[in-house]
């Protein structure tokens, strides 16, 4: 799984800000590593060089193999709670979307289990 970071010019933390984010969404995206080919984050200051309420964006798109892309954002007041938020959601929805997969695959859903049981 290929991690790619974009940010803005208003986004400060280079490298390490860059490597914190990779590392992270390895991690945690670990499981999902059999189908994600790569995760592109894009890292946003909404206000520029002010300072504001959750104007920290943090955009993930995630690229399945054999499926359309898929992608999330989260604001959040500082760049790790966005980038915190943005992973949360993205492992939701690959977890539904992933799931439906399975179900239509052939794995014995509830409503397969109740019907035939009973």
């Amino acid at each position: 799984m290929q991690i790619q970071v974009n940010t803005d010019d208003h986004i400060h933390g280079g490298e390490s800000l860059a490597q914190w984010i990779s590392d992270e969404a390895v991690s945690r995206l670990s499981r999902f590593r059999d189908h994600i080919t790569r995760v592109e984050v894009f890292l946003t200051d909404l206000d520029g060089s002010k300072s504001g309420v959750k104007d920290k964006r943090c955009r993930l798109e995630a690229r399945v193999a054999n499926r359309q892309p898929v992608s999330v954002t989260a604001d959040g007041d500082k760049m790790a709670a966005a980038f915190t938020d943005a992973v949360d959601k993205l492992i939701r929805l690959l977890d539904t979307d992933l799931g439906r997969v399975k179900d239509r695959n052939g794995r014995e859903t509830i409503r397969n289990a109740t019907d035939q049981g009973g």
